[in-house]
C-alpha cells in the first residue's frame, strides 16, 4: 500500500508536552488531516443493494465506513465530522424505513437511544442511518472520555453539521427545522457533555477585540500549549442557518461554535472551502483565518486513486484537510489513502515556511 505524501513537508510536530517555544506555534499555523462523516458506519448489504438498483451513482457515493470516533482520534487524526439531527420529543429516527425494505438486518438501536429527546447523529434519514454514536450526547462523551485519557492531546477540530434540509424521497422521514431555540439547546448540549474546560470558544479567540474578525487578522489564535486537549467546533451552514445562529450574537459573542462566516464580516473566522483548488484558500489562510477542505468527496478520486485535489488541498494551505479515506476501502479495490509523510495526520503547515 502506498501512502500519499504532500509535497513540501515540514517538521512534524513533538508530543505537546514537549513542545519547545519554537515549535510552540499559533493553532492557525498548523495543518490536520481528518475525517468527513466521521460515526458512519456501513449501510447493511442488502439495503445497500436496493438503493444501488434504483440510484447506482447516489449508492456509490455511501459506499464507505468509518473506525469509531477515538480509534480515528488514536490514530492521530485531528478532525472530525459529525451531523445532527434535531429530535424534541424523541423517536423521529428510531425506526428507519431502510429496516422495512430488506427483512433480516442487523439490529439497530437496540438500547433504544433513539427513543430519547435530543439531538440525533446519522447521515441519510431512513437509508444511511448506522453511526457509531446515535446521539450527540454519546459523540461528545466519547470524544471527552478520549480527551480526558489522553489530556496532552493537539486540538481537535469538529466539524458540525446542522441537518434539516426536507427530503424529495416519497414517504421519508422529514426533519425538523433548526431555529434560534434549537441552537441554543445545541450549544447547551455541547457544554454540558464536553465541559467548558475542553473548549477553545469565539469568545476566548476575540478577548479584548472589538470583533472576532479583528482577532483573528491580528492573529490571536491560541498557541498549541494553550489549545492541548480541546476541541474547536465549526457550523457547516451557510444561509438561513448561520443567520440564525450568528442572530443575537454579534461576533458570536456567547457562542460555542465558530460559524462559517465570510470574510469581511464581524464572525468570520474558521471557514469551510470544500474546493481545494480555490485560490482564495491561501490568501484567507495568510490573512490569519483557519480553512477546511476536502481531499476527496463522494467515493469518486479513492475509485479512480486521483491524489490531485488531496495535493492541491496540502498546497493551499487549509489548516483542516478531510477525507473518507485514511485507511484504505475496504468496500472497492483501490490503494487510495491519505497522510503526511510516515502515516502523519498533524504537521506545521507549509504556508508558514520560513
Amino acid at each position: 500500500m502506498r501512502l500519499i505524501t504532500c509535497v513540501g513537508l515540514l517538521l512534524v510536530l513533538p508530543a505537546i508536552a514537549l513542545i519547545s517555544r519554537k515549535d510552540d506555534l499559533p493553532i492557525n499555523q498548523i495543518q490536520v488531516i481528518g475525517s468527513h462523516n466521521s460515526y458512519k458506519q456501513a449501510i447493511d448489504p442488502a439495503l445497500f443493494r436496493v438503493i444501488k438498483s434504483a440510484d447506482s451513482a447516489a449508492a456509490n457515493s455511501l459506499d464507505y465506513e468509518h473506525i469509531s470516533l477515538p480509534e480515528q482520534l488514536d490514530m492521530g487524526l485531528r478532525n472530525l465530522e459529525i451531523d445532527v439531527y434535531a429530535d424534541e420529543k424523541g423517536g423521529k429516527y428510531a425506526h428507519p424505513k431502510g429496516l422495512d425494505q430488506v427483512k433480516g438486518q442487523p439490529g439497530f438501536d437496540q438500547g433504544g437511544e433513539m427513543n430519547q429527546p435530543g439531538f440525533k447523529v446519522l447521515h441519510v434519514p431512513d437509508l444511511d442511518f448506522r453511526s457509531s454514536a446515535l446521539t450527540l450526547k454519546s459523540a461528545l462523551q466519547q470524544l471527552r472520555n478520549w480527551s480526558e485519557a489522553n489530556p496532552n492531546h493537539t486540538p481537535v477540530f469538529i466539524t458540525l453539521e446542522a441537518k434539516d434540509d426536507s427530503s424529495k424521497r416519497k414517504a421519508s422521514t422529514q426533519p425538523e427545522i433548526f431555529t434560534g431555540k434549537t441552537f441554543d439547546e445545541l450549544d447547551a448540549v455541547i457544554l454540558e457533555n464536553l465541559g467548558a474546560a475542553h473548549l477553545i470558544i469565539p469568545d476566548l479567540v476575540r478577548g479584548k477585540y472589538k470583533t472576532l474578525e479583528e482577532a483573528v487578522l491580528d492573529q490571536n489564535w491560541p498557541k498549541l500549549s494553550q489549545a492541548k486537549g480541546k476541541f474547536i467546533f465549526v457550523l457547516d451552514a451557510t444561509g438561513r442557518k448561520r443567520s440564525v445562529y450568528i442572530e443575537g450574537h454579534p461576533s458570536l459573542k456567547g457562542r460555542v461554535l465558530f460559524a462559517n462566516a465570510d470574510a469581511g464580516t464581524p464572525e468570520a473566522a474558521l471557514m469551510i472551502r470544500n474546493n481545494p483548488n480555490d485560490p482564495q484558500i491561501p490568501v484567507l489562510v495568510k490573512k490569519g483565518y483557519i480553512i477546511r477542505t476536502r481531499a476527496d468527496a463522494d467515493t469518486k478520486q479513492a475509485r479512480k486513486n486521483d491524489r490531485n485535489d488531496f495535493e492541491a488541498a496540502c498546497k493551499s494551505g487549509a489548516q483542516i484537510i478531510t477525507t473518507d479515506y485514511y485507511k484504505k476501502s475496504t468496500h472497492f479495490k483501490s490503494d487510495y489513502v491519505v497522510s503526511f509523510a510516515d502515516g502523519k495526520y498533524f504537521r506545521a503547515n507549509p504556508l508558514f515556511k520560513k
